[in-house]
């Protein structure tokens, strides 16, 4: 259904809304119009997140020029993967309303482990060794290496997307995480680099927390976003987990005790 949330032109997937979800579009267009911040609640079941995404992508739509990017964040991969969904459907309604008019590009971020589609590297159980696996196949001094030694195996994926350049462009559409691997075994591109690359040119965003909020990642990630972005945190009272977690560190009672022998050591050594 197609209608107006003041000066606003909704496209809307479904033939019924409830009146929940129309107050939940007039606050969020208001907050966007101000540009500032909102904090928006709705009860379980009461379709939150198509409603978040038909207001803002017809707020985007009416505004080309304007804060043209969403970056929708979730705490899950079922999470990334069913606002992924809920897109392509209202996409598919957009177009069906507006042709050509309202193609985007969509897709979701995950960790290498989500994303790797090489045999060996993939087939590893945890993500610290999947990461692992791939860096030691794309390293850059890995690859300078390789020149002059050709045992040294490579990312045949790695190597495929980088001889592409600025060619490895993913076309208008809605991609999910299978999706990019789907995409990548077909073109034999990294769907993990490849989307890296692509968020740049994103009209919508989905990933973690932690590609914003954590620093470490941020600024390996997230540093290229434009700064007027629309940003939205999904599940939010999740947040002050996630920034704990960031922003601390584990240290084994082993490395503490070593840290006082050491200066045990130094000290003795200065009282010399």
């Amino acid at each position: 259904m197609k209608f107006k949330i003041e000066d606003l032109t909704v496209y809307f997937p479904y033939e019924y809304i409830y009146p929940e979800q129309h107050q939940y579009m007039l606050e969020l267009k208001r907050a966007l119009d101000a540009k500032g911040h909102c904090l928006l609640e709705m009860p379980t079941g009461t379709g939150k997140t198509i409603t978040l995404l038909s207001l803002i992508t017809s707020y985007q739509l009416a505004h080309p020029t304007g804060s043209n990017k969403l970056i929708y964040c979730t705490r899950t991969v079922h999470e990334m993967e069913k606002v992924l969904d809920e897109l392509r459907t209202l996409q598919a309604y957009q177009e069906k309303e507006l042709g050509k008019a309202a193609k985007i590009l969509a897709l979701g971020l995950s960790s290498r482990k989500n994303l790797c589609i090489h045999p060996k590297v993939s087939a590893e159980g945890s993500r610290e060794s999947v990461d692992a696996g791939c860096r030691k196949l794309t390293a850059s001094w890995v690859r300078a290496s390789a020149v002059d030694n050709l045992d040294i195996e490579l990312c045949p994926f790695f190597e495929t997307y980088e001889k592409q350049g600025a060619e490895a462009l993913l076309p208008s559409g809605v991609y999910t995480l299978q999706d990019l691997r789907s995409y990548g075994k077909q073109k034999g591109w990294c769907p993990y680099f490849l989307a890296r690359h692509m968020i740049q040119f994103a009209n919508v965003v989905v990933y973690n927390y932690q590609y914003l909020l954590d620093p470490k990642v941020s600024g390996i990630i997230s540093k290229e976003m434009q700064k007027e972005c629309v940003v939205v945190f999904d599940e939010a009272h999740n947040i002050d987990n996630v920034c704990i977690e960031a922003l601390s560190v584990n240290i084994r009672q082993q490395t503490v005790d070593g840290a006082s022998r050491n200066l045990s050591k130094i000290s003795q050594t200065i009282q010399k």
